[in-house]
């Protein structure tokens, strides 16, 4: 089998089924009619809402949480403000309880700055209430933490840069960030998706053989993984791509990275040799779905 099969194959592996697809759908669009009726008084199963996250991004893996904004109006956000003790508390019970409606037996609760809607098959929404700020770009979200507070989020930039250069990459940046991912699960890596996405955002912008094909997958793999492990992880912060929001390091990932680096070294040159050895150093990194 040769590298473009191989590397075809991962990356079919990596992608979610047209059925979890479905379902996540069905029950997005299922959240969003509840809110939107209880909130602004329409039956829209897609207005006011959008994904956001990984998911949103295109570059999730697996379904476990799915995140969602709730566009709020503004008035909502006058009325909770008003109160004298965390407002931001009683907006995110007032979506509970709205979401408990279509929800009745599932598994639904505050998490500081989420509604979190948890179903049996594992699959977890994270409800974002939010009101649409001035620069028709940015939203503002309850946080119930420390008494409440309201801070800011911009994920649109975010997913525009991720969509924009995956177009004019051959579809291979949002590849990239799912066999990212693949190693980051292989190896408890501790790297949040939006670091992911950003970095392989970098690197792809500027690596010469961006629009090629699977063909150019190993190399690709190399030379990311060489990327990440001369990045240092010892930051403060990352500024997120689009966004410019700060994206806070969870641990040290180049030592990890440069262990992939090495493997996919040792792939490549087994790969005319000995391709049980080019495989099992492959599976090294991207682990049982390789």
């Amino acid at each position: 089998m040769g590298i473009t099969e191989k590397f075809a194959n991962l990356c079919s592996n990596l992608r979610m089924s047209g059925a979890t697809v479905d379902k996540v759908a069905k029950r997005y669009k299922a959240i969003t009619q509840r809110l939107n009726s209880d909130f602004r008084g329409i039956n829209s199963e897609t207005a006011y809402s959008r994904y956001v996250g990984s998911y949103g991004r295109g570059t999730a893996i697996h379904v476990s949480d799915i995140d969602m904004l709730y566009i709020l109006p503004y008035e909502i956000y006058v009325r909770y403000n008003s109160y004298s003790s965390n407002g931001q508390s009683a907006l995110l019970q007032a979506i509970k309880s709205s979401i408990k409606k279509t929800y009745p037996l599932t598994d639904i609760g505050g998490d500081g700055q989420v509604v979190k809607v948890g179903f049996c098959d594992d699959v977890y929404f994270e409800v974002v209430p939010c009101f649409l700020n001035k620069d028709n770009q940015s939203y503002t979200y309850p946080d119930s933490n420390n008494g409440g507070s309201w801070k800011i989020t911009n994920p649109i930039p975010e997913i525009d840069a991720i969509n924009d250069l995956n177009n004019r990459t051959n579809k291979n940046l949002k590849r990239l960030c799912r066999m990212a991912r693949a190693w980051k699960e292989t190896h408890d890596v501790p790297m949040g998706g939006l670091l992911i996405d950003t970095l392989a955002h970098r690197f792809l912008s500027s690596w010469a053989h961006n629009q090629e094909s699977f063909l150019w997958y190993d190399y690709m793999t190399r030379d990311f993984f060489k990327y990440l492990s001369d990045e240092d992880d010892t930051k403060s912060y990352w500024c997120a791509v689009g966004s410019g929001q700060y994206i806070y390091p969870r641990g040290r990932f180049a030592a990890k990275a440069k262990q992939a680096y090495n493997a996919a070294i040792n792939a490549i040159s087994n790969e005319e040799k000995d391709e049980w050895w080019a495989n099992y150093y492959w599976r090294q990194i991207y682990g049982t779905k390789f």
